[in-house]
């Protein structure tokens, strides 16, 4: 029967960037590659749309001197940048072994693809999260008490940040890399169970995909609404019962919401892919009886 394929990881891909995030002919962006399949996939996925969304490509590795493979699995990821025709450089760090490794990694990798997206003058940097990456942060920031707002995790795009993949699942992943035989490399520290990432990826998640098996789904799903639900400093402007009536019909699935405010205002509460917006509309005063 027509139509009853799953989309590609290029269609999926195709319509983040186009339709959902909609960025705009001639966006520079800065593709964060590892030499990983979920950054393989990446690299070589938007590198083929770029007829079709207009982008301006870089892409760029960083060695964070933890293990001595790092330099081959880049070597992997800039044969393929230079395969795909996109520009490849390497920035080499020395991250100190010991505690809060994984957070402190990270936080050293962004720096250094923030220096050199300003460099190439890239306004945004891609990074290959998936959406089992997404939903297993979910249930990583659950298990450490996060609030809502902790739980609106790996939108499809957040500042600088933009995230491709993120609407597709890591077997959508694995069958671009089959289908079009690209390379990658696959790093051992991601089944290293020392890491809490690695246990919820590979017990918690099997177990809660056992009793319901769209999970990832009802997760991503979860993380979306609330981003796109008003924080507090955006409904600040309202009073108690306001801001209850306003938050209840976001939650009964409304778009946008109108709360009179006084006599001469109205905030207008909107949702948007990036998250609520607010903005004050003049209204003419009411007529007193």
């Amino acid at each position: 029967m027509r139509g009853s394929h799953a989309p590609s990881l290029r269609t999926l891909v195709r319509r983040l960037l186009v339709t959902e995030v909609g960025l705009l002919r001639g966006t520079s962006v800065l593709l964060a590659c590892s030499g990983g399949p979920d950054s393989n996939a990446m690299l070589h996925v938007v590198a083929s749309l770029r007829d079709a969304t207009g982008l301006v490509l870089h892409a760029h590795g960083v060695d964070h001197g933890l293990r001595p493979e790092a330099a081959a699995e880049l070597e992997l990821a800039a044969a393929l940048a230079r395969a795909v025709d996109v520009p490849f450089s390497t920035t080499r760090l020395d991250v100190a072994p010991g505690a809060n490794l994984q957070a402190r990694a990270r936080s050293a990798r962004y720096a250094a693809l923030r220096e050199h997206a300003r460099s190439a003058g890239a306004s945004l940097i891609a990074t290959a999260h998936t959406a089992d990456d997404r939903a297993e942060t979910v249930v990583m920031r659950v298990l450490r008490g996060s609030g809502p707002r902790g739980l609106a995790v790996l939108p499809p795009r957040s500042d600088d940040l933009l995230r491709p993949l993120v609407r597709a699942r890591r077997h959508d992943v694995e069958l671009h890399l089959a289908r079009h035989g690209v390379a990658c490399a696959r790093d051992p520290s991601n089944e290293d169970a020392r890491f809490l990432r690695v246990r919820v990826r590979r017990e918690v998640m099997p177990l809660l995909e056992s009793l319901a098996p769209r999970v990832a789904e009802s997760l991503t799903g979860l993380a979306d609404a609330l981003a796109a639900w008003p924080t507090d400093e955006a409904l600040g402007g309202l009073g108690r019962r306001q801001r209850s009536d306003a938050l209840r019909a976001l939650a009964a699935g409304k778009d946008r919401v109108a709360v009179r405010v006084g006599d001469h205002k109205e905030l207008l509460v909107e949702r948007s892919p990036t998250g609520p917006v607010v903005t004050e509309v003049p209204t003419a005063p009411r007529r007193r009886r």
